[in-house]
């Protein structure tokens, strides 16, 4: 019997396997032009401001020595701006911030000077006395439940009238050229010290509110206190928190400002408490629109300065700055909440 072979050569063995889908690659995001305008909007008014004033005194406001004046001179506010940051993030506001810095200083002139210390034991006292400042503005708010703005305006007060008395209402030179030295006489790339140590600052409150679980419990607290209550975090143990932070940074920005005068002068520093303001609420509106971000803070201090610098070297008289620093607040504040979506302002 002949067999029949019905297979060909031409027709290969079909596989039963199922075919092996393919896989599109992924979709990018298109770029979203005017989420990312706002983002860097307030950076590019910067960059105009400089261009404006460059092309206005090309000679004296380009020069490299007058943007390491403006970067090293206003370190100190930016360390008292990314102070008041804490808080505001947490949903408070701490007045006394300019009143930590201040006793801060006159703390280091009085033991150092007056009383002999070394300038490192002097500082550590310096920043426990702002840690203690923030604590009690801790009590009064959570304890006797106490509106932030109420209690730190009256602490920042009764502050002031502790530097009166123990500097007896005088100026006190003389602080350690150790710290006059790591402060603004060493300097890297032209720019004193003093601005670095600012910047590190702002990049370690960058790295903690993004980064750390304690970070993201402070951002969660701020947009919603009972909701973060009802998810398990303890409210009023966050808010505590940000407030002795406040005072430490407030007290850190005390000794920068004695080792750039040398000196402490007991009401000098209450004038920074407007500016800071002014930057916080400005630097939320860049960077990360609707948030308070340390970066968008330092954009917003050197942003104002410069402005202030400029108008200053084109001959404009000194109320000039309190005109643009009273306005900017008030801008600030405003296009914050065009950022936020005009949602009212929630700080019980």
């Amino acid at each position: 019997m002949t067999t029949i072979d019905l297979s060909t050569p031409e027709t290969p063995a079909t596989s039963l396997s199922a075919p092996t889908p393919t896989r599109d690659p992924p979709s990018r995001r298109p770029l979203d032009w005017k989420a990312e305008t706002e983002r860097f909007a307030l950076l590019g008014a910067w960059l105009l401001l400089i261009a404006v004033f460059g092309m206005l005194m090309p000679d004296s406001f380009l020069s490299w020595r007058n943007f390491s004046t403006m970067f090293g001179s206003q370190a100190v506010l930016v360390v008292l701006t990314l102070a008041l940051l804490v808080p505001l993030t947490s949903g408070d506001f701490d007045l006394s911030g300019a009143s930590v810095l201040t006793m801060s200083t006159m703390l280091i002139a009085v033991l150092n000077v007056r009383e002999g210390w070394p300038i490192v034991p002097v500082i550590l006292v310096a920043l426990a006395s702002g840690a203690v400042i923030g604590a009690v503005n801790a009590v009064f708010v959570l304890y006797f439940r106490i509106h932030s703005l109420i209690v730190t305006l009256g602490i920042g007060t009764f502050v002031n009238g502790l530097i009166l008395w123990v500097s007896q209402s005088q100026t006190i030179s003389g602080i350690s050229m150790d710290l006059v030295s790591w402060v603004i006489i060493n300097r890297f790339l032209g720019i004193p010290l003093a601005f670095f140590y600012a910047l590190l600052l702002a990049g370690i409150l960058w790295y903690v509110l993004e980064f750390t679980i304690p970070g993201r419990k402070l951002l969660f607290v701020g947009r919603g206190r009972e909701v973060s209550r009802l998810n398990g975090i303890a409210v009023d143990r966050v808010r505590a928190a940000s407030f002795i932070t406040s005072g430490l940074i407030a007290a850190f920005g005390g000794v920068l400002y004695a080792g750039m005068t040398g000196s402490a002068d007991p009401l000098s520093g209450l004038s920074l408490l407007l500016p800071a303001f002014a930057a916080a609420f400005l630097g939320a509106t860049t960077i990360s629109p609707g948030r308070f971000n340390p970066f968008g803070a330092v954009i917003a201090v050197y942003f104002l300065v410069t402005g202030i610098t400029g108008l200053t070297m084109l001959g404009a008289d000194a109320y000039v700055q309190n005109l643009f620093y009273g306005g900017a607040l008030v801008i600030a504040v405003a296009l914050s909440q065009l950022v936020r979506n005009r949602q009212p302002q929630d700080f019980s």
